[in-house]
């Protein structure tokens, strides 16, 4: 039987005759000791400790998508253990598994940090355990800083350049950031440790530094002018994550099973599939698109019924709704935002963090596009814009509200009045913020987006067809609703209209049922008036 797949996120696949995959680890020695499947990411990381002229490097993921498993792959590379990677891209290659280096791994995960003091006891139990593993002597009567420099020296003046792996380096200032005074302290202790590397880049043989966001206030990049970001490098932007020939090449025998007890046709099953997974970009001008592993993983391993949100359930960026306000998030739409620059992506001011800049960094945005130096971002995948419009929908509607939680039930059940009182109660809550000064349809239109995608809706805004253009059209396994909306006119306006251009037609053949939803709104107090809604027969 086959075991789970690991939610860590990592480069997991599978081997012949169902081979088994891995649990929930993000160790690599434990991958292959055991025999779980890994997707040979080993190229990629042969190139980087490789590179001429290049040594220190960053990179930034969304959170589970293969980091940590990254940086514990690395350290078995430099420590020369060669017996971990037979059968690998990498003994292809004219790696040196002769040559060992002593390697600091710092896991900033593992610091707690939830407010300053606590970060202020945790980094020195962090540090010590990292450098015991390297082999180093923890002096506790020096500060964390001067406990790094001094293993760096050391471990060079041995005839040894050691490696130096920080994973998610950013992790202690994101947990901190539900306070920007304690964000800032913490951001201002790690400043020390980092600068440590400034004056000894001749002794370091590689340098990895993984994270989420780019906080460029961090000494690590203001001291380490030598240090390349290669996060949206085209080189390596498949690094992380699967494309499509690693899905055939590892994932087949899953897939078709997991096909199986879907019950769809290979082509539906692989279309839903990337539906829902796939869309990360992480190039600018050349290369391809990859799949969220641990969606992918845990897809494969539990081979439900149903596609579940995986991403979605292992957990939400915690620094994320520390900083998104209702007023922030309704004042545009994340589908598709053009013309943004490089600027978004570099998280400096932890009192004033741009949204769609904290949007991306968490993952729940990607590139779409670029051109002339400007980005188009965009929702990467289907899951993620679920779980986003859950997120958001929490935002638009009253906390106290238990209705948003349920809009789903009450529109796939027909329960109009229940569903009416609902859009009041959601609509006497909302705000707008100062760029929508007099709101119109699209305005009113963007929450209830949020809402019905968080409901599992597969929802189109501003349909256009022959007949003119729909405001929302929510799709549903066990419907189709059209969505007319309409400002300072009653609801039977807008139900005339649905009729009269037979906005409809195109949703009929379809075999379930289509309804036609009017909703009114007064656009001087900004509140939900009424609603009216009709089963669309033959008639029209």
């Amino acid at each position: 039987m086959d075991k789970d797949v690991s939610h860590g996120g990592g480069f997991f696949g599978i081997m012949c005759a169902m081979q088994t995959v891995n649990k929930d680890s993000n160790d690599f020695g434990e991958i292959r000791r055991e025999g779980y499947v890994y997707v040979d990411k080993t190229a990629w990381f042969h190139r980087l400790a490789s590179a001429k002229g290049e040594k220190m490097f960053f990179l930034a993921r969304p959170r589970r998508f293969g980091k940590s498993l990254m940086i514990s792959t690395l350290e078995a590379m430099f420590k020369g253990r060669r017996e971990l990677f037979e059968g690998l891209a990498i003994m292809d290659t004219d790696w040196d598994w002769k040559k060992k280096y002593p390697v600091i791994h710092l896991n900033m995960g593992m610091c707690a940090a939830g407010d300053y003091m606590e970060f202020k006891v945790s980094l020195p139990k962090v540090m010590k355990a990292a450098l015991e593993r390297a082999g180093v002597e923890y002096d506790p009567s020096e500060l964390p800083s001067m406990n790094f420099g001094s293993a760096i020296d050391d471990l060079s003046a041995k005839g040894t350049p050691p490696v130096i792996l920080i994973d998610e380096y950013d992790d202690p200032v994101a947990q901190a950031l539900k306070n920007p005074d304690d964000a800032e302290r913490v951001r201002d202790a790690l400043a020390p440790v980092y600068r440590q590397m400034k004056d000894r880049s001749g002794k370091i043989r590689f340098l990895m530094i993984t994270g989420v966001s780019k906080f460029t206030q961090l000494s690590v990049f203001s001291a380490l002018s030598s240090l390349v970001d290669i996060s949206f490098e085209d080189a390596y932007a498949s690094m992380l994550g699967y494309t499509e020939d690693e899905l055939d090449r590892y994932f087949s025998e899953h897939m078709e099973a997991h096909r199986k007890v879907m019950k769809l046709s290979a082509k539906a099953y692989r279309a839903e599939i990337k539906r829902l997974y796939n869309g990360y970009r992480f190039w600018r001008f050349t290369g391809e698109n990859v799949y969220n592993p641990v969606s992918i993983n845990l897809t494969m391993a539990n081979r439900l019924p149903q596609f579940e949100l995986y991403w979605a359930k292992t957990g939400k960026a915690s620094f994320m709704m520390n900083f998104l306000k209702r007023g922030d998030m309704l004042a545009f739409d994340p589908s598709e935002l053009n013309s943004v620059s490089d600027a978004v992506f570099d998280v400096s001011d932890l009192r004033n963090i741009p949204v769609v800049g904290m949007l991306f960094q968490a993952g729940y945005l990607t590139i779409k596009d670029y051109k002339y130096g400007l980005y188009t971002l965009g929702v990467p995948d289907e899951e993620v814009r679920q779980d986003l419009s859950a997120l958001m929908s929490g935002l638009v509607a009253d906390k106290d509200v238990r209705w948003a939680a349920s809009i789903g039930v009450t529109l796939r059940l027909a329960q109009w009045d229940k569903f009416f009182d609902g859009l009041a109660a959601l609509y006497a809550g909302a705000v707008y913020g100062s760029t929508e000064g007099k709101p119109h349809e699209l305005s009113y239109a963007r929450c209830l987006k949020f809402l019905l995608q968080g409901q599992g809706f597969r929802v189109e805004q501003e349909v256009s067809h022959a007949g003119g253009r729909t405001d929302i059209v929510a799709d549903h396994p066990c419907g189709t609703y059209i969505f007319e909306l309409k400002v300072n006119k009653p609801p039977k306006v807008a139900m005339s209209q649905v009729q009269r251009r037979k906005y409809a037609a195109p949703y009929r053949a379809a075999g379930k049922p289509v309804w036609a939803v009017g909703l009114s709104f007064n656009g001087k107090t900004r509140q939900f008036k009424g609603g009216a809604a009709e089963s669309v027969k033959c008639k029209m």
